[in-house]
């Protein structure tokens, strides 16, 4: 069995029709209980517990200083490679965007890991495009042999590989996967991946199972917000990482609520997704996982990180950068465009003014 058969359970669910018959005592029971089944998890995702944020945040809070303390770790992205062979429409690295395609030299990659290094992040997520010819697993372990020389934690965001690949790279010293499924809904999938490799839904959605049995520390998974309705892909994101957490016990399994941000190539979001919003799916997620990880990325602005701090998140990107070598060459085109620009320092002093601590390193390869 894989997490696939557990999303066939709901073909043809009917979730307007079991959002309207949820009533003020349903939400008030869900967050009440110490543990919540599939269904409480829905009930805290519908239009109805809107109007019970409040208690929701509150025990949110709770929940995640018993099982994280009040701390948020600090990581930061390098991309390395923009070559990609896929069509997705809503990308700004697809194949039939016009941009300077690059991949960085061993050299380059060294250049960059050093200006990150300097800021004190040992927390590092590797990014490529998805090109096998262009970047493939020879190349991404060679840029891991470049990275571990200054970073303790080395996590990868590429096109989804063989259990066997990804126990290569583990090898090698890659801890961490995060891996998107951008949209859980299958129809809509095939949609927007009208072409390459990507567009096998099923390979992409198993993904992070392969990575789990080849020895992967962390795996962190998640929808991109705004190509389909934002609740039905919070719950099956939530889904996705409460069976991961179940099946593989060992795994600390974190999500990710990516919204939607401005890309070469200009593609719109099909729906809208309200901070209103994103706090309900995170404080929703926290009551139906305590011991699950919620990573914030610098996609979201800079006002609404700061909140976010006490109300679940657990990690934050800082000091990003989502082009090619962007940080020693200003002119490279990223994948879409950042909205918090604050630098490593300015993130920590954020950090420490609510009462937290920010963490540059919680893990060691021996």
């Amino acid at each position: 069995m894989s997490f696939y058969e557990v999303l066939k359970k709901y073909d043809g669910f009917d979730f307007d029709a079991f959002f309207e018959q949820i009533t003020d005592h349903d939400v008030k029971r869900a967050i009440a209980k110490n543990r919540l089944s599939e269904t409480d998890y829905l009930v805290l995702l519908s239009p109805r517990a809107e109007n019970f944020l409040e208690e929701a945040a509150q025990k949110a809070h709770r929940l995640t200083v018993q099982h994280f303390g009040r701390v948020i770790l600090l990581y930061t992205p390098i991309y390395i490679s923009n070559y990609c062979v896929n069509s997705c429409l809503y990308c700004g690295f697809q194949v039939h965007n016009k941009l300077e395609r690059k991949k960085l030299s061993p050299e380059e990659v060294e250049r960059e890991a050093k200006i990150i290094a300097a800021t004190g992040l040992k927390h590092i997520l590797v990014l490529t495009g998805e090109s096998r010819q262009k970047s493939p697993v020879s190349y991404i372990k060679e840029s891991v042999e470049v990275l571990k020389k200054y970073f303790t934690s080395i996590s990868i965001e590429v096109y989804p590989l063989e259990e066997s690949e990804y126990a290569g790279l583990v090898a090698a010293g890659v801890d961490g996967l995060t891996i998107y499924q951008e949209v859980y809904d299958q129809t809509v999938y095939a949609d927007l991946h009208p072409a390459g490799p990507k567009r096998n839904y099923r390979f992409r959605l198993e993904a992070p199972e392969r990575a789990c049995r080849a020895g992967m520390r962390t795996v962190n998974v998640g929808a991109l917000l705004g190509l389909n309705r934002w609740r039905t892909e919070a719950f099956f994101t939530g889904l996705h990482a409460d069976y991961l957490q179940r099946e593989f016990p060992d795994v600390e399994v974190s999500i990710s609520p990516p919204r939607m941000r401005p890309q070469l190539g200009g593609f719109a979001p099909r729906f809208e997704v309200t901070d209103k919003n994103l706090v309900q799916y995170m404080l929703a997620f926290r009551l139906f996982m305590p011991r699950g990880g919620i990573a914030i990325s610098t996609r979201e602005r800079a006002e609404l990180r700061d909140r976010l701090v006490k109300l679940g998140a657990t990690k934050m990107s800082a000091g990003s950068c989502t082009a090619v070598g962007g940080r020693s060459d200003r002119d490279s085109t990223g994948q879409f465009e950042i909205s918090d620009e604050r630098s490593v320092v300015e993130m920590a002093g954020m950090i420490y003014s609510q009462g937290y601590q920010p963490v540059y390193k919680d893990w060691q390869i021996i």
